[in-house]
């Protein structure tokens, strides 16, 4: 796990930027998977994945083509149509008036509803009925009855409404499909992120080469304002690289010799020199498209249930044709009317709302979860968090920055002062890869001091350092040192087991200390606030001693901490919440912590891209942010919510619409025709899909 670029706050990005503009014309490449789709270009319940785009680009089209032809022929046929005239009190002596309309009303039949009779071939010959079977029913019933009174059956023809039922379907269809490409856009904006070249360094030379050419290990030059076309680590030059397209971080990053870029990250205003380490497939930005993928492609419980109420509603949409039929003819009502319910009852209950109604909140949910940083491995697993009533933090790095840095200086001798021992002591520390003396020395470059050289380093096991420099013998050591060689020193100010104390001494003479802690993170504060504030327990889990637990666990007002956890014991930790019921959520850092994830009903890992795969995790959060905890539960919640409501929605719709189409208030002059229930269907739909895309504006 590397911490270097995580000293930042994090604000999940909100904004897409330009990108999304230049998108609309950019096709997908790379990612073509042919859209498993019936050829009716219905999108399949629930696979709304990055689908070969392009095609589903032509279906669009082509919905879109046979919507306004049927539109223009429709109009005549509506005109025509006696029914029409006698509720507007209009007539038209057209000669052939009836053969005109069957003929307009054939094209619109064949062309228009080409895809929904394809469509219902097709689910009839998976034995799977759903959509398209209602539609190419009702508009099958419509064309054949309308024709048989064309050629003699007595009755009036309803033209009209096969042709508006169709007009209107299209539409729907069309609104839909595109509802649906906009939600798998976040995707594609992932994808796009990539350049196409880069700039290879050969000889001294620079070539343009393609971006597949690339190979571990070749060295490559980015030009300020450019996008980095790899994952790789900086040999030469300074920059600062815009990552909030793949982390959300909006503050861009500084990056030197030595760090890791990410490819897709935008370059800033330096040059940079990277060496190449992972290309293509084992990207950081191809893993989170990976992942993304997986995520939108898992089913859910909730889309689960979606697939069977659709499957139930056809049965009982076709039953309760059927069955309208049979009653109305019994009744004494003559064929006209009795076929006439028929339809409008098959052309009612043709769900689309239905079918939309989960998988567009699961792409959009995915997607937009991808923009804020939280990347969704296991679809039940986010559904799920809106159960969680206990989240057990990781103290290192999750609610803590991971790294010590100083909290004081103390001076004892009056002849030195604060920045003179913190020189000398870096002259020592320089030589060491110890975290005391990583913080001495990021301090001192904060401070702008230069760092003398020093001779003669010498590491104490266990104690510290010594080293000489500019000729003084400068030991920097800790309190056991002091112990074992008595050294007189005043009390420490620091807080004991808190902080990490070091002594400086200079010819052996104590001059003063430098304390450090691990300093928590400014969002911690606030995230914890966001679950208490939703009735959702806290608990810190940490390596650490009892008092650097209590400390952190004070500060932020957490409901209780468990110190000196070793990493195995945090599995067990873990099954003893569950044990009294709890909906226990993990976060950590993933490494050691992967058997308590996988334990965990919710495991969250936290840490920055690279480890992306942190197999045992049902979510990763890439900025290891523990507000992102707060919104990724608060998410999953609104999430579900607007699943249920869908589902609510889109099958509530027909209990009312059902029985009306089938004339149970007949007798009270209440109907609803053909056309009215398609529009009432499509507006259905409609709603459904407003109601996903709000869902964008719930994340915080």
């Amino acid at each position: 796990m590397n911490h270097e670029h995580h000293h930042h706050n994090h604000h999940p990005r909100t904004e897409k930027g330009q990108a999304t503009e230049r998108l609309e014309e950019q096709a997908l490449h790379g990612h073509e998977q042919a859209m498993h789709s019936d050829t009716s270009g219905h999108p399949p319940h629930g696979d709304h994945g990055v689908h070969g785009h392009d095609h589903h680009r032509m279906m669009i089209e082509d919905f879109k083509k046979r919507f306004w032809v049927s539109l223009v022929l429709s109009v005549p046929v509506i005109v025509l149509s006696p029914m029409v005239q006698h509720i507007l009190g209009f007539s038209l002596d057209i000669p052939y008036s009836m053969y005109i309309a069957f003929i307009l009303s054939s094209v619109i039949y064949f062309y228009g509803g080409w895809p929904f009779l394809t469509g219902l071939a097709e689910e009839v010959k998976k034995a799977a009925p759903g959509m398209m079977t209602l539609i190419g029913v009702a508009i099958t019933v419509a064309y054949l009855y309308s024709t048989a009174i064309v050629f003699g059956l007595q009755g009036m023809d309803f033209f009209w409404e096969l042709a508006t039922l169709i007009v209107i379907m299209l539409l729907g269809h069309w609104i839909e499909m595109k509802s649906v490409l906009g939600a798998s856009k976040a995707l594609e904006l992932l994808v796009s992120m990539m350049p196409a070249e880069a700039m290879l360094l050969r000889d001294g030379e620079t070539v343009k080469v393609r971006i597949e050419e690339l190979q571990k290990g070749d060295l490559i030059l980015v030009k300020p304002g450019e996008k980095v076309p790899a994952d790789g680590v900086v040999e030469d030059g300074e920059s600062h690289l815009n990552e909030s397209m793949l982390t959300g971080e909006s503050k861009p990053v500084k990056k030197s010799k030595g760090e890791k870029v990410i490819g897709g990250s935008i370059n800033g205003n330096g040059a940079l020199r990277v060496r190449v380490e992972f290309t293509g497939k084992e990207s950081y930005l191809n893993k989170v498209i990976n992942l993304v993928q997986e995520a939108q492609k898992t089913k859910s419980e909730t889309q689960r249930l979606a697939d069977r109420a659709a499957k139930w509603l056809t049965y009982v949409a076709l039953t309760a044709g059927f069955g309208t039929f049979a009653v109305w003819l019994i009744l004494g009502q003559d064929l006209a009317f009795a076929l006439e319910r028929m339809v409008t009852v098959m052309v009612i209950s043709c769900p689309h709302a239905l079918g939309l109604a989960v998988p567009l909140v699961v792409a959009i949910s995915t997607a937009v979860s991808a923009n804020n940083g939280l990347l969704i491995r296991n679809r039940t697993a986010f559904e799920n968090s809106r159960k969680i009533t206990t989240v057990i933090f990781d103290k290192t790095g999750t609610l803590t920055q991971g790294s010590h840095e100083i909290a004081s200086l103390v001076v004892f001798d009056k002849a030195m002062d604060e920045r003179e021992m913190l020189r000398l002591a870096a002259g020592v520390e320089q030589n060491s890869e110890h975290f005391i003396a990583q913080s001495i020395l990021r301090r001192a470059k904060d401070e702008s001091i230069t760092v003398p050289a020093s001779q003669a380093f010498n590491y104490l096991p266990g104690k510290g350092l010594e080293g000489t420099v500019e000729g003084k013998d400068v030991k920097v050591v800790g309190p056991n040192y002091i112990r074992e060689f008595n050294i007189p020193v005043p009390a420490s100010q620091a807080e004991e087991g808190v902080e990490t104390v070091v002594y400086v001494l200079v010819e052996d003479k104590p001059v003063g200390y430098i304390a450090m802690r691990d300093q928590i993170r400014e969002e911690s504060a606030g995230a914890i606030r966001v679950l208490k504030e939703n009735g959702i327990k806290n608990l810190l889990l940490t390596g650490d001693n009892e008092r650097v637990a209590k400390s952190v666990s004070d500060q932020l007002q957490m409901d209780g901490f468990l110190a000196n956890v070793l990493p195995h014991q945090k599995q067990e930790k873990v099954k003893e919440l569950q044990a009294k019921g709890e909906f226990v959520a993990m976060t950590g850092d993933g490494v050691n912590d992967a058997p308590a994830l996988a334990q965990a009903d919710v495991g969250i890992a936290v840490g920055s891209g690279t480890d992306v795969a942190a197999e045992t995790a049902d979510i990763i959060l890439v900025n290891s942010n523990p507000r992102d905890i707060a919104s990724l539960i608060l998410f999953g919640k609104a999430t579900y919510r607007k699943m249920i409501q869908n589902l609510i929605w889109a099958t509530g719709y027909n209990v009312i619409a059902l029985p009306l189409a089938a004339g149970v208030l007949y007798h009270q002059g209440i109907m609803v025709s053909p056309a009215v229930g398609a529009a009432l269907m499509s507006l259905s739909t409609v709603i459904v899909a407003i109601n996903a895309q709000l869902l964008r504006r719930e994340i915080k």
